[in-house]
């Protein structure tokens, strides 16, 4: 069985983090080991707090699974601060040599749906000028794209980026695949009314990382982690899970689904 890490931040309420990609990787039929970098204090009303793992026990997750487990792919979510981005960095960069065998999805995930700062504005620089050099794509939402471009040390062309446009108005949902070698593609389909969208950023990154490991090209993991999201976004539709902005849910029905 192939084996997806995600180094994330926790959700309690299990709609997206750790928990969130967790049940993505396995749902493509992949085992998912996890390094935990923040403790949230969250639910479906929104982040109430968010406490960051010290950098040092950060690195020694890393160093226990990696020594370890035959990772085949990494997904990276929420970094909480400068340190931890450090961390995951130096980590990486010593166990995964070369860096191109195990493909690395960052998720840069800056700000929550209700507001409150998920990542520091010191940590951005570093995760622009360690990680993501180390990375094979880069998802960032609109909002997220606008800050990154507004950054002296950062240019697009450089990466590998999905942009998400769910922040986008209108009646469809447009992914924009922009590779440093000059190839765009766009990924759209019609979208969803739903009031259950906590952990569609999560988990469409986990399913793109999980479909890698399983031997699928970019374009097409893709395609398979925004197909995987859109089944999810309508299985969430009438979950009824919490008072507010609910969790999508994927039906699984195999492996190969």
């Amino acid at each position: 069985m192939k084996i997806v890490l995600t180094i994330a931040g926790s959700d309690p309420s299990g709609g997206a983090g750790i928990q969130q990609d967790l049940r993505t990787i396995e749902s493509l039929g992949c085992y998912g080991a996890s390094v935990i970098t923040a403790l949230t204090t969250q639910n479906t009303l929104g982040v109430q707090s968010v406490m960051p793992v010290p950098a040092d026990v950060v690195k020694s997750q890393l160093e226990a699974v990696l020594s370890d487990l035959d990772v085949k792919a990494i997904k990276i979510g929420q970094i909480p601060s400068a340190d931890v981005a450090h961390a995951i960095a130096e980590t990486l960069s010593h166990h995964l040599t070369p860096i191109t065998h195990h493909p690395i999805i960052l998720d840069p995930v800056m700000i929550s749906t209700s507001g409150r700062r998920l990542m520091s504005e010191d940590a951005i620089d570093v995760v622009v000028s360690e990680l993501f050099p180390l990375c094979t794509l880069i998802t960032p939402n609109i909002p997220e794209m606008e800050t990154l471009s507004g950054l002296s040390g950062f240019n697009a062309g450089n990466y590998n980026l999905l942009i998400k446009g769910g922040h986008a108005e209108g009646s469809e949902m447009a992914d924009r695949l922009c590779l440093a070698n000059g190839t765009e593609r766009v990924y759209a389909t019609e979208k969803i009314e739903s009031a259950n969208l906590h952990g569609t950023g999560c988990a469409l990154s986990s399913a793109i990382a999980s479909s890698l490991a399983l031997g699928y090209s970019l374009e097409e993991a893709v395609a398979r982690g925004k197909d995987y999201v859109t089944k999810a976004i309508r299985g969430g539709r009438d979950l009824g899970v919490g008072h507010g902005n609910g969790p999508i849910f994927y039906k699984r029905i195999d492996n190969n689904e």
